[in-house]
C-alpha cells in the first residue's frame, strides 16, 4: 500500500475526487494504479500529487489554505526518489479539522 492511499483515506477522498479536481485529465484507472502501488513514471506521480493537492484544497476554508502544506510525489509514493519513510505529515491537525467538519467541497474558487 502506498502512502497516497493512506492520505486519501485520511482526507476522506475517493478516486473520483482526484479525477474531478484534476485539470490534467487524470483518469480513474491512473488513480487506482497509483493507490495500488503500481510503479508510475515521475510525470504520472507528479500528476497524481497535483490532483490530490487540488482535491484537498477544495475542502479547505480560505484561512486553512494559508497553512496547508502541499504534498510532493516523494511524500505519496514509497518508491519515489528521496522518499522518507519517517516523514511526518505537517497537515495532521488540518486533516483532523476537515474530518470533524465532514469532508465536503467548500469552494472551487482559488
Amino acid at each position: 500500500m502506498q502512502p497516497l492511499d493512506t492520505m486519501m483515506t485520511a482526507w476522506g477522498l475517493g478516486n473520483h475526487d482526484l479525477v474531478d479536481a484534476s485539470t490534467e485529465q487524470l483518469t480513474h484507472k491512473q488513480v487506482q494504479r497509483a493507490r495500488a502501488g503500481r510503479v508510475l513514471t515521475l510525470h504520472m506521480m507528479q500528476k497524481v500529487a497535483r490532483g490530490l493537492n487540488i482535491a484537498v484544497w477544495y475542502r479547505l476554508k480560505r484561512e486553512e489554505r494559508e497553512v496547508y502544506f502541499e504534498y510532493l510525489h516523494k511524500h505519496l509514493f514509497n518508491y519515489a526518489k528521496n522518499h522518507d519513510a519517517a516523514w511526518q505529515d505537517p497537515n495532521g491537525e488540518l486533516m483532523a479539522v476537515v474530518q470533524q467538519r465532514g469532508a465536503k467541497v467548500i469552494s472551487r474558487e482559488a
